[in-house]
């Protein structure tokens, strides 16, 4: 296993720059809460998520080391890796292949036909799409990438951490929705340089990495969510679990009905339209307080200085719009 570092962060921050949006990020009301929130607005990121990073980071290391096939790349994804890769691909000039379950939102497999992508849809959860995707990867000789369980593309996803610091520079707090543990482990390891605390949220049902610092070890959960499109990996990363006992890292869970409540309020308040993996972070700030339940929500501090990640917006908004009372 490559342990992630924060070198590997900013080389990826160099490798990037220029061919990813830095991330916005907003102040919300000051004096609503006791303590400052902020949000970092990535579902406005090339394809909607923070995927872009490191798929972009994954191919141009590749593209340096001269170690694209001519088969191209592929990928199994619950979309937004997969729309990352194609998007990434397309713009270096190469193939991608994309696995995804047949759950996956049609909004996100018309995105990546829109890509130019060769879109596969197999079985009903991520797994069975990344056994197909490997299948194919040897069968063709592509390059193999990966939704999140990759050093190259964790590292791209760390690089949001650094742009937040630059904007928030006394941050305390990075708030963070977690399914393989891409996200999550690129930011930890960033975070963990500049002294700031993470916060990891899983839905209740989709809890890869508290089933895996509970068992020590990465095992597989049962999948179940409303956010599990984007956060339903049957098993969290070693590169996650690794970076979740390092530093100080916070694990907490959120129902579904308090992930549908906070994207609701962020499209009722902000007009943010965003996935229900985007709402699981926020969720965390949300749930109300349960004194047998320490492990659900997170209570920030009087005066904390948080910033959320809202890290995707590929979604049906049709759902979000209520008829007028």
């Amino acid at each position: 296993m490559h342990s992630l570092t924060y070198a590997d962060v900013t080389t990826a921050a160099h490798r990037i720059a220029g061919h990813v949006r830095p991330v916005t990020v907003t102040r919300t009301d000051p004096g609503s809460e006791p303590y400052e929130l902020h949000l970092a607005l990535e579902l406005m990121q090339h394809t909607g998520s923070f995927k872009a990073r490191g798929a972009r980071n994954f191919l141009l290391a590749h593209g340096e080391e001269g170690t694209l096939p001519a088969a191209g790349v592929t990928i199994a994804s619950g979309g937004n890796a997969g729309l990352a890769c194609a998007w990434a691909a397309l713009r270096q000039g190469v193939r991608a292949t994309v696995f995804l379950p047949t759950t996956a939102p049609r909004v996100k497999v018309d995105k990546l036909l829109g890509h130019g992508a060769d879109v596969r849809l197999v079985g009903t959860e991520y797994a069975e799409a990344l056994t197909a995707c490997e299948t194919f990867a040897a069968e063709t000789g592509a390059l193999a990438s990966h939704a999140y369980d990759h050093p190259l593309i964790a590292a791209g996803a760390g690089t949001l951490l650094d742009e937040i610091h630059d904007r928030i520079p006394d941050l305390d707090t990075v708030v963070v929705a977690v399914g393989g543990g891409g996200l999550f482990a690129g930011v930890a390891t960033a975070a963990r340089h500049h002294g700031i605390r993470t916060v990891a949220v899983e839905p209740e049902h989709c809890r890869a990495l508290d089933a895996a610092l509970r068992a020590g070890r990465p095992v597989d959960v049962g999948v179940e969510s409303v956010a599990a499109d984007s956060l339903g990996a049957r098993r969290v990363s070693a590169t996650a679990l690794e970076a979740a006992r390092q530093g100080d890292v916070r694990t907490v869970l959120v129902t579904d009905t308090e992930i549908v409540r906070a994207r609701q309020a962020l499209w009722d308040d902000r007009r943010l339209a965003v996935e229900h993996a985007a709402a699981t972070a926020l969720a965390a700030l949300t749930t109300p307080d349960r004194s047998d339940a320490p492990d659900r929500g997170y209570r920030p501090e009087p005066g904390e200085k948080i910033c959320v990640v809202l890290c995707g917006a590929n979604t049906d908004p049709t759902d979000l719009t209520r008829a007028p009372a």
